[in-house]
C-alpha cells in the first residue's frame, strides 16, 4: 500500500458509506483514521479503506460491533503482531467467524428465496387480475 492519505469524502465515495457511518466506526474503534491533517481533518490510507470495506461486508450478516471489532483484531494479529503461541487460538476463532458467516449467508439465501417466491406470486396475481379486467371489459 502507498502512503497516500484521503479525506473522509473520498473514502465515502470509494466505500459507499456515509460520512456519518465512517465517523461512527471511528468513534467505536472499528476503523480509526491513520492520521489527521494539520487542520484536524481525518486522513485515511488505502489500508483503512480496506478495513472499512470489510466492516461494510460484515454488516448485512448481522455481526455486532463487538464481533466486528474482535474479528478485525484477530485479522490484525494473524497478519503481524501475534506471538507464535497464539496462532492456533486465533486461527480457531477465525474459523468460528467463517462458519458463522457461512451460516448467515445460508439463512439470507433462504430468506431471499422466500421473498422471490412471494414476488412471483404477486406478479401472477397481478397478471391474473389484469386478464380478468380485460375479459370483463371485452364482454361489455
Amino acid at each position: 500500500m502507498t502512503d497516500r492519505h484521503m479525506q473522509i469524502g473520498e473514502v465515502a465515495e470509494q466505500t459507499g458509506l456515509s460520512l456519518r457511518t465512517i465517523r461512527y466506526y471511528g468513534e467505536v474503534g472499528l476503523v480509526t483514521p491513520s492520521t489527521r491533517s494539520p487542520g484536524g481533518f481525518r486522513l485515511y490510507t488505502p489500508a483503512d479503506v480496506e478495513r472499512l470495506l470489510l466492516v461494510k461486508r460484515m454488516k448485512p450478516l448481522d455481526f455486532s460491533l463487538e464481533e466486528m471489532g474482535d474479528l478485525l483484531d484477530i485479522l490484525d494479529r494473524l497478519t503481524g503482531s501475534a506471538a507464535p503461541a497464539e496462532m492456533d487460538e486465533l486461527q480457531e476463532r477465525l474459523e468460528m467467524y467463517e462458519e458463522a458467516a457461512e451460516a448467515r449467508c445460508t439463512a439470507l439465501r433462504e430468506q431471499l428465496a422466500t421473498a422471490e417466491d412471494f414476488a412471483a406470486r404477486l406478479r401472477r396475481a397481478s397478471r391474473e387480475a389484469q386478464r380478468r379486467e380485460r375479459k370483463e371489459k371485452s364482454e361489455k
